[in-house]
């Protein structure tokens, strides 16, 4: 299990925008359509990914918690089915419903998504405040597969706070670590 690390897009870098589909409704679904007017939460994972299925459950719990308070919760898979069969469309429908996932979870055929929002690991991050520009990114906590920290979700329930509260996110934003998102070859 190699450990990639976040690129961290630089802050206040507008959210690229997409129109992808929803392997959960099976509709195509754009960032305006899915966009919050408070904060949004743009995930890269993938349904193999130990370091993913690490985190699941405080995914889960942290966009039930904050979706009642007027976040919008996006997850995206990026992963070269051909090479990764497991993370296919019709199986990121079932992890999806499998895990509990209340949230869009889209599937990016060509990776331009991935590309442009600069993801490099799986999980990967992303808080846009309300103009939609990037006010968080990294990791969810300092918490990894076999290493004995809490999972708490601490770095991005801080962000998402500090956010409701009309404040700057403080404190310092580390990169999130997990298995590189597995590109096509050219």
């Amino acid at each position: 299990m190699a450990a990639t690390p976040s690129n961290m897009l630089p802050l206040r870098t507008p959210a690229p925008d997409f129109d992808l589909l929803d392997t959960v409704s099976g509709e195509m679904k754009s960032l305006d359509s899915l966009k919050s007017d408070k904060a949004t939460v743009v995930m890269f994972i993938c349904n193999h990914c130990p370091f993913v299925k690490h985190v699941d459950t405080e995914i889960v719990a942290i966009a039930g918690e904050y979706s009642k308070k007027g976040i919008s919760f996006i997850a995206i898979s990026s992963n070269d089915v051909e090479n990764y069969p497991q993370d296919a469309p019709h199986l990121m429908t079932e992890e999806a419903r499998r895990v509990g996932y209340t949230f869009p979870y889209l599937y990016d055929e060509t990776q331009e998504v991935a590309k442009a929002y600069q993801a490099a690991c799986t999980p990967d991050f992303y808080v846009f405040d309300s103009e939609m520009k990037c006010a968080y990114r990294g990791q969810l906590d300092d918490s990894r597969p076999g290493n004995g920290k809490a999972l708490n979700g601490r770095d991005l329930r801080n962000a998402l706070d500090d956010i409701l509260e009309g404040n700057p996110v403080s404190g310092p934003q580390f990169p999130s670590v997990g298995c590189n998102i597995k590109w096509k070859s050219s």
